[in-house]
């Protein structure tokens, strides 16, 4: 145990060097490994879209709600979806406003209302009011609330408990309830089983549907002989639909040439191998080149992967760059610094690959320039780059609690990813006592769980939850999935009295709700940076503290 603390003191030091980031370090990190991605796949365009017809799910329905769109019946819907969003997002917006009076200290407000009780409050049981959550449940399958429901349940009202009173036999007493060796590691290490044990499932599950999908395709009669190439010519057979032949031909005339797009990657690649160390230094320029190497191939088989699913796998090949090049580093050199801005660098390349190839399914459907397509991804992301710094810095002035588990924002994957960070460079010394047994069932549960769903069909796996969604909750506490799940109620009566009108205006209603409350945001941070304090402090007390607390004010 000494010897864990003793690196994790290493690993701190470390992250203090970061503690006040540099807005101008960040945006120079994006810029340098944003755009590998969506050179990495350009050259394989037409061999998703127009040889493998590869379905992309999400890309092929947001392309049917675009050409919806521009249909008479399709314009006045949109104007009423247009009436209905505008106006839940002014409600949101005014009801965020209206808490903020309320928020003066800690633990003030709405969001810290003991619905259930104050003894279900401590076990972070209760409805926080949020606007943001509850939309989110409106747009989420009845499934995933569910299962974020049953985890919290699981966790917090079982486990957790449970486990604490195993205080000072399993791990020390007085350690506090967010350190890691204490209560605070078993919360994180066995969420972290759950979402591993998952991710992988899904990996190996669509890596297999990859190979088996590429298989038939090199072994189809019709391509048997000849293999498909990113610049040959598809030939337009009479069988094509006229829409299809039309949509082919213009896919393939708008060319974006495969030097371009290699030129572009080992440029960019070049650059960023040279830069990155500057920005991390534990990041060494071999880690880089190691991990472009590789991250075509990588990006390839999750934008084909996306094709067949509509599952992008980005989390699981970040987590495996965060195994790798941290265990390749080791704790003495920053090895969990090393791996958390690998898997940064990962996520970034194969996730825009998959959303390249999704927009140009979405091109393709709706008879849009392919190579307008990559010049608006471009720029997206190059406007990415520089506002979503921005977004971070304005919330880490604003917010100084950010990132903690109490917080209004908590950001539970940054605190999932950097343990497992630890995980992979210091091994399982960093956990307590008997927690390691606990992430195998855990681990192996999640894999059951998947199974099960996959051998019963879909007419039976809406009843087993989701291990990935049953996860989150068990470090982060139940509040916002009592929130989604009101969300979710309040879709499922809609849809009971109406449920044409639930099916049109579902979205719209959820968008308003969470867009409103998102920004409400801005002006809050504002208020807070410029030192305005809300004027009322809402807090919840025990009868008997409350007793004490009269007394000592009449005293």
């Amino acid at each position: 145990m000494s010897s864990t603390v003793a690196d994790q003191s290493k690993e701190d030091n470390y992250m203090n060097n970061i503690k006040n980031p540099s807005l101008g370090w960040m945006i120079g990190f994006l810029f340098v490994v944003s755009f590998l991605g969506l050179f990495s796949v350009v050259p394989l365009r037409k061999i998703m879209v127009i040889d493998f017809k590869l379905t992309y799910p999400s890309g092929t329905a947001t392309a049917h709600l675009i050409n919806s769109f521009h249909t008479p019946q399709g314009a006045k819907l949109a104007k009423k979806q247009v009436r209905a969003l505008g106006k839940f997002f002014s409600f949101s917006f005014l009801w965020g406003f209206f808490q903020w009076f309320f928020t003066s200290g800690d633990n003030c407000g709405f969001s810290n209302f003991p619905t259930f009780g104050l003894q279900a409050f401590q076990n972070r049981f209760y409805f926080d009011f949020s606007a943001t959550y509850v939309g989110v449940g409106m747009i989420c399958p009845y499934i995933i609330n569910i299962s974020l429901l049953v985890g919290a349940i699981l966790s917090w009202g079982i486990m957790w408990p449970l486990i604490e009173k195993k205080e000072g036999d399993w791990y020390p007493a007085g350690l506090g309830p967010s350190n890691l060796h204490g209560i605070q590691g078993y919360r994180v290490f066995i969420a972290i089983a759950m979402i591993l044990g998952d991710g992988l499932y899904n990996f190996f599950k669509v890596l297999g549907r990859t190979i088996f999908g590429l298989y038939q395709q090199f072994c189809n009669k019709d391509n048997r002989d000849v293999l498909p190439l990113a610049n040959s010519p598809s030939p337009v057979t009479p069988s094509i639909s006229f829409n299809d032949q039309r949509r082919t031909k213009l896919f393939l005339e708008d060319r974006i040439p495969t030097w371009f797009a290699v030129g572009g990657y080992v440029a960019i690649a070049a650059i960023s191998a040279a830069t990155l160390p500057h920005i991390f230094s534990q990041l060494k320029w071999y880690y880089v080149l190691v991990i472009y190497v590789f991250a075509p191939a990588l990006a390839f088989c999750n934008a084909y992967g996306c094709g067949l699913t509509d599952w992008s796998l980005a989390s699981t090949y970040g987590k495996l760059a965060i195994f790798t090049i941290g265990a390749w580093a080791g704790a003495a050199h920053g090895g969990v610094l090393a791996g958390l801005a690998a898997c940064g660098v990962m996520m970034n390349i194969v996730s825009t690959a998959s959303d390249l190839m999704q927009d140009f399914k979405t091109g393709y459907m709706t008879l849009a320039s392919p190579r307008s397509m990559f010049v608006s991804q471009v720029i997206g992301t190059a406007m990415g780059c520089v506002i979503s710094p921005c977004v971070f810095w304005l919330f880490y002035n604003a917010f100084p609690d950010l990132g903690k588990t109490t917080s209004k924002y908590p950001a539970p994957f940054a605190l999932v990813y950097r343990n497992i960070s630890i995980l992979g460079v210091q091994g399982f010394s960093a956990l307590p006592d008997n927690c390691l047994t606990l992430c195998f069932v855990f681990f192996a549960a999640a894999i059951i769980i998947n199974s099960g769903r996959d051998i019963l069909g879909k007419k039976w796996s809406w009843l087993i939850p989701l291990p990935m969604a049953m996860a989150i909750p068990f470090y982060l506490g139940s509040y916002f999935a009592i929130d989604m799940c009101v969300g979710s109620l309040i879709l499922f009566v809609w849809e009971k009295t109406n449920k044409a009108k639930a099916d049109a205006f579902g979205p719209a209603v959820a968008s308003g709700l969470i867009c409103g409350d998102g920004i409400w945001t801005l002006p809050s941070s504002i208020l807070a940076l410029a030192g305005v304090n809300p004027p009322i402090c809402m807090k919840f007390l025990s009868s008997r503290t409350n007793t004490r607390v009269d007394t000592f004010l009449g005293s």
